[in-house]
């Protein structure tokens, strides 16, 4: 008796497109598509990072520890603008790397978004020390 052989999660995504019973189709993508799909997710976390890096930066220079005395902001307010202006600069930049950003989900820029304040809150908080 043959043995099923299992596909991995990295053959088997699903297909856009349902079929007519409501049931999604799977698609085995070639070794092109994944080293593809890898690479775009490389280039979307590192452009993420930088701009993270670079408001962290921007935020010790302007705000200093972010004291809402002296700024006038309290440091979460900050963090939405931050949010605001990565969201666009993102929009923007991600086309120069050939990524399509038509085909963004809510998932994936809040995967991005959280990859900003992250990189952001660690470096204000290293160059603080």
């Amino acid at each position: 008796m043959p043995v099923p052989v299992k596909e991995s999660a990295d053959d088997a995504q699903p297909a856009p497109t349902s079929s007519g019973s409501g049931k999604f189709s799977f698609k085995v993508r070639t070794p092109e598509e994944r080293k593809k799909a890898h690479m775009e997710g490389i280039i979307k976390t590192a452009v993420a990072a930088i701009i993270g890096v670079i408001a962290g930066i921007l935020a010790y220079i302007q705000l200093g520890v972010g004291d809402a005395l002296t700024t006038g902001y309290e440091w979460y307010v900050v963090m939405m603008f931050i949010v605001g202006i990565s969201f666009y600069v993102m929009k923007f930049s991600f086309p120069l790397f050939k990524i399509k950003v038509k085909e963004f989900g809510f998932k994936d820029w809040f995967y991005v978004e959280f990859i900003v304040i992250d990189f952001c809150l660690v470096t204000w908080t290293l160059l603080l020390n």
